[in-house]
């Protein structure tokens, strides 16, 4: 497990894998950890009045996530956008908009793309200069 002491692109993107690799709850743990906050639970499973609208909600009273599925349990999206209101509601501030945790998930999502880039982009630049070595050392030995 690692500790966030910067909220940046990269501990960002950290984060993202892990709920993709289904580790959501230690996902969790770490940035509450970073915001000083109580983790929330997280949980498959549906609430009353909300099991045919949303994909997953955020119970103040319980803090707990309740998501619809397993597939949304390790959306990063979805499960940010739900630790948002959490993070809003454990601070003693208003719960915090849609628009908000929309774009705090996003933020993460964009990160994350941003790190794959740069990591692919990496790679294709040692792969062009293995060939061009490679390239060189046959014309040499001919």
């Amino acid at each position: 497990m690692f500790f966030i002491t910067k909220l940046n692109d990269l501990s960002k993107a950290q984060i993202v894998e892990m709920i993709l690799n289904k580790k959501t709850e230690q996902a969790l743990q770490i940035l509450s950890e970073y915001y000083k906050v109580y983790t929330p639970q997280i949980v498959v499973g549906t609430i009353k009045g909300k099991r045919k609208t949303v994909y997953a909600v955020y119970v103040q009273k319980e803090k707990k996530i309740y998501c619809i599925n397993s597939d949304i349990f390790y959306n990063p999206f979805v499960v940010l956008h739900e630790f948002y209101h959490h993070i809003r509601t454990s601070g003693g501030i208003h719960r915090g908009s849609e628009k908000h945790a929309n774009m705090y998930a996003k933020s993460f999502i964009e990160s994350y793309n941003k790190i794959i880039e740069q990591i692919i982009k990496q790679n294709i630049d040692k792969t062009t200069l293995n060939t061009q070595n490679t390239d060189k050392e046959n014309k040499m030995d001919e």
